[in-house]
């Protein structure tokens, strides 16, 4: 009886001991059911890892472009872009592919015969498509022979059409792959620089460019690559989409100068041509009086007719690139674009920033009396009587139409077409007396025109 009283005493004394004994803090608590929670959430990730490994066929979509000083990796990614690009060029049709496809096409024409020209029925296309090899494969599509199928009454389409469609794929894909050689940064993209050299190394390769002068060579680069960023690159960012290249007429025109043949009236229009570039410059030294290589402002009055107004030629001055007060050639080039090309967009841009003198977006009734006053300043000086700007205003504003009758946005210049004259009015006098006798002009011409119908 006493050893089983001392056995209950000992349990009764252990129990208040525990019950004594310091509880856990809150924070132990807390870290307790992380570790657990830890060691459960590990066990749980690992199980489904090896039951579900779906996440592994996710393609990779991200690849973080090596740093400055990852030499190794900037090289490893340089070659294999140059792989990558050998291969794409593989996968063109040669010249003797090309004549092949040209042999097959011709051998499966599809009577009857309409004029002179060879037609090809679905069926035959079909049968080319199998025998032209693989390179081939992705032209004879039933998409694209619809594209060509035109009017005629047996549902054929032009063979001539469809080899020019090959051809002009395989041109854009040749040249995709030219530019992007030159894609440093291999973004898509070229840098100034970048189209810099691949117009410098094309220089050789066309012949209408045998005259020029080697020491020539880098302004005329400067003169080319100027015209594909001051259209391409309107938020002057300083660098252009090769797709955007492509997709404009520029290279078109420049890859033009490989036919020896071009005619003179071809060469003046085509910007690139070596009597453009030359003329260009030629215009730029002669305006430059005191031969220091920029152009002051009273040096420019002088482009052209010489009837830009002060008014304008300050606000150019103030809004572009100069350096101590004077414009250089690659600003100069970029001025000479915008006034010969006023009915393009880019060249609308550029100056109506110019006319938009307090900067809001729009043109008011003030900003065109601004201008418009050293018009009518000009016109006294050559002993004409002044218009009245009241008759401008309200000329500008039915011939544009704005969406706002009180202002003028560059949306509402370009939508108007009228862009180029309601600029030619406001900056230049020779503009604005050639808009004022456009009906003189008109029936000058028709006179000139009907004396040369009766010789």
């Amino acid at each position: 009886c006493g050893c089983g009283a001392m056995e209950w005493e000992r349990r009764l004394r252990a129990r208040l001991a525990a019950r004594r004994s310091p509880k856990k803090s809150e924070q132990e608590l807390k870290n307790e059911e992380m570790e657990l929670f830890t060691k459960y959430y590990m066990e749980w990730k690992g199980g489904e890892t090896s039951g579900n490994t779906s996440y592994t066929n996710i393609p990779r979509f991200y690849y973080r472009l090596p740093a400055e000083d990852e030499v190794l990796l900037q090289k490893l990614r340089e070659e294999s872009r140059a792989v990558f690009l050998q291969r794409k060029s593989r996968e063109l049709l040669d010249n003797e592919e090309l004549q092949n496809l040209w042999f097959l096409l011709d051998k499966h024409q599809t009577s009857p015969m309409i004029g002179e020209e060879a037609m090809i029925n679905y069926e035959n296309f079909l049968k080319v498509g199998e025998k032209a090899g693989p390179k081939c494969k992705q032209f004879f599509t039933a998409k694209i022979f619809a594209k060509l199928l035109h009017n005629d009454p047996y549902g054929r389409i032009s063979i001539m059409q469809f080899f020019n469609y090959v051809m002009r794929k395989v041109w854009l894909h040749q040249t995709r792959i030219g530019l992007s050689l030159y894609d440093v940064a291999g973004q898509g993209y070229l840098r100034e620089s970048d189209l810099e050299n691949y117009i410098l190394e094309l220089i050789p390769t066309l012949p209408q460019l045998d005259g020029l002068e080697k020491s020539f060579y880098s302004f005329y680069v400067c003169t080319a690559v100027r015209k594909f960023f001051f259209f391409l690159d309107p938020l002057r960012t300083g660098k252009i989409k090769i797709q955007d290249i492509l997709a404009c007429s520029f290279l078109d025109d420049l890859l033009e100068l490989r036919d020896e043949e071009l005619s003179k009236e071809s060469q003046e229009t085509n910007w690139f041509s070596a009597p453009s570039a030359l003329r260009v410059y030629g215009q730029y030294l002669n305006l430059d009086k005191d031969h220091n290589g920029m152009l002051s402002k009273e040096e420019l009055s002088r482009y052209g007719t010489g009837t830009l107004t002060n008014i304008f030629l300050d606000r150019v001055f103030q809004e572009c690139l100069t350096y101590d007060g004077e414009m250089d050639y690659k600003t100069y080039l970029d001025f000479v674009l915008a006034l010969e090309n006023r009915k393009e967009p880019a060249a609308l841009q550029y100056i109506f920033k110019l006319l938009d003198i307090e900067n809001k977006g729009h043109l008011n009734v003030f900003s065109l009396n601004y201008f418009f006053r050293a018009i009518q300043e000009q016109m006294k000086i050559h002993g004409q009587e002044p218009v009245s700007f009241q008759d401008v205003k309200d000329e500008i504003f039915d011939m544009v139409k704005p969406k706002d009758p009180y202002k003028i946005s560059l949306q509402d210049l370009i939508n108007s077409s009228q862009g180029d004259t309601v600029t030619s009015i406001l900056i230049d006098l020779n503009g604005f007396w050639t808009y004022e006798n456009r009906e003189v002009l008109v029936a000058s011409d028709n006179d000139n025109t009907a004396d040369v119908d009766d010789t």
